[in-house]
């Protein structure tokens, strides 16, 4: 299944209704499961974004509805990067030889 990067910053809105934040966490996993995938791993960072998750999805398709749905909340803004595995990337490095 593909993976997926996702780095997010709180909207006004996501701050003012921070300690909410966790039970929309829950809802968001339950959500990207009903579509066939998952969040593997979730951060609270510092610097520029304020959340950063790997997640896999069954497709780019799938994987754009999510983080669609997210925005439409009004709680996050997204940046998202579909994201290789090492045998993928030496493949592909290996392919330019």
């Amino acid at each position: 299944m593909p993976t997926y990067i996702l780095l997010a910053k709180w909207t006004d809105q996501g701050m003012h209704n921070i300690a909410d934040s966790p039970k929309r966490l829950d809802a968001a996993r339950r959500a990207l499961a009903e579509m066939g995938g998952q969040i593997r791993t979730i951060y609270m960072t510092l610097g520029e974004y304020d959340l950063a998750a790997v997640c896999e999805a069954p497709d780019d398709a799938v994987w754009v509805r999510f983080t669609l749905m997210l925005g439409r909340l009004g709680d996050l803004r997204t940046t998202s990067m579909k994201a290789f595995p090492e045998d993928a990337y030496r493949g592909i490095a290996a392919s330019l030889a």
